[in-house]
């Protein structure tokens, strides 16, 4: 009998925290708008305080959520919020629903900006061409899409690196006048309470590569890990971007501005494309977590497996409706007005009661799937 192969232990540290990264970094996180929304009007010191803010909430929230996760054996956000919530799953649903629109929204509105600053094209072709590679992922199942998130991980590790090495051998004077001479920090709380609010809620749509942990140890440790993995890379694009405040804040490509400030025409090609593949895997992340819970819906009713043509065409319907939107509105716009709502919304029905309800809960009980009924 051959014995049944164990999780790696990549599989149950750092997968999550790359899983967790996937989704978080996408279209505005990539590009650089997200840093400048949220973290470029605090000024440098308070920027980095702010994305320091965020990433101990993110290990924190994400720690108790793999926990309770794990426990429970809910490898869905519709089982997780069963387990805790009963039936007040239905509201977290609605709001998780409106920012898988909006995020998908984003994803496209950058790819269309990215395809026409590097090759001069409609916006439309590269919003299409993600639509239909986010398609192709996720009809392959749970397999293709982990492997893209390992994949694109190690890629965006290497080629972050790259920039910061260059940038502070470029810009790094103006980075120090920019950190020297800065105004104290101001509203760095509420900048980074606003980013982590509406960010941290990906940790529930990466609950389906939790079905590798082992234990609740596995969960606890790769919780912990996931906030440093996920913010490494913004903490080290904000620095770079600080040789360019104030004035960077208002740039609707962050990343292309510096770029083109660098002039190494090869690697802005390569930054280029490693922001459409972090784009490409935060997409296949988000219509993935849409998947597992339709996925979990039809096996407990109709004992088979969702097919893989079945999930393509989920992402293709769900794909089509936000890449409208995204041509509609715009990038700057989407995150300017549409996540500062959905932010306050989860700190209050998914970060609240994860910290209270679902701390209370694993601390109550080491068993707590022996004590959870959920109706599949």
């Amino acid at each position: 009998m051959t014995k049944a192969l164990q999780p790696s232990a990549f599989q149950r540290f750092l997968l999550p925290g790359f899983a967790f990264k996937a989704i978080v970094i996408g279209g505005g996180y990539a590009t650089g708008r997200e840093l400048a929304e949220f973290f470029v009007p605090s000024g440098p010191w308070g920027g980095v305080a702010a994305i320091a803010l965020s990433t101990v909430l993110w290990s924190i929230v994400c720690a108790i959520t793999f926990v309770f996760a794990w426990r429970a054996q809910a490898f869905d956000y519709r089982l997780f919020f069963k387990a805790m919530l009963g039936k007040g799953w239905v509201v977290f649903e609605v709001a998780y629903i409106l920012l898988v629109v909006l995020v998908l929204s984003v994803f496209g509105a950058a790819a269309g900006s990215l395809g026409a600053a590097m090759f001069g094209i409609a916006p439309t072709w590269g919003t299409l061409a993600l639509m239909v590679l986010i398609a192709a992922f996720v009809g392959l199942g749970n397999t293709a899409v982990e492997r893209l998130f390992s994949y694109v991980t190690f890629m965006m590790y290497g080629v972050y690196a790259i920039f910061a090495v260059l940038a502070l051998s470029r810009f790094g004077d103006d980075i120090l006048v920019s950190f020297g001479n800065s105004i104290p920090p101001r509203q760095w709380v509420e900048g980074g309470l606003k980013y982590s609010g509406y960010n941290v809620v990906c940790a529930v749509a990466v609950l389906a590569v939790l079905r590798h942990l082992t234990s609740s140890r596995d969960a606890l440790i790769a919780g912990l890990l996931a906030g440093p993995l996920a913010m490494l890379p913004a903490l080290i694009f904000f620095v770079c971007m600080m040789a360019f405040y104030p004035g960077i804040g208002n740039e609707a490509l962050p990343s292309d501005f510096m770029l083109r400030r660098l002039d190494v025409p090869a690697f802005h090609i390569l930054f280029q494309i490693m922001i459409f593949a972090a784009i490409l895997e935060s997409g296949a992340g988000t219509v993935h977590s849409i998947n597992e819970r339709v996925s979990n819906v039809w096996s407990s009713r109709r004992g088979t497996e969702l097919s893989h043509g079945a999930r393509f065409g989920v992402g293709i319907v769900l794909l089509t409706l936000c890449m409208f939107i995204a041509d509609r509105f715009g990038l700057v716009t989407l995150i300017s007005e549409g996540y500062g709502a959905l932010s306050y919304a989860f700190l209050a029905i998914y970060v609240l009661p994860v910290l209270t309800i679902g701390l209370w809960r694993i601390l109550r009980s080491p068993h707590l799937s022996d004590q959870v009924s959920i109706e599949r």
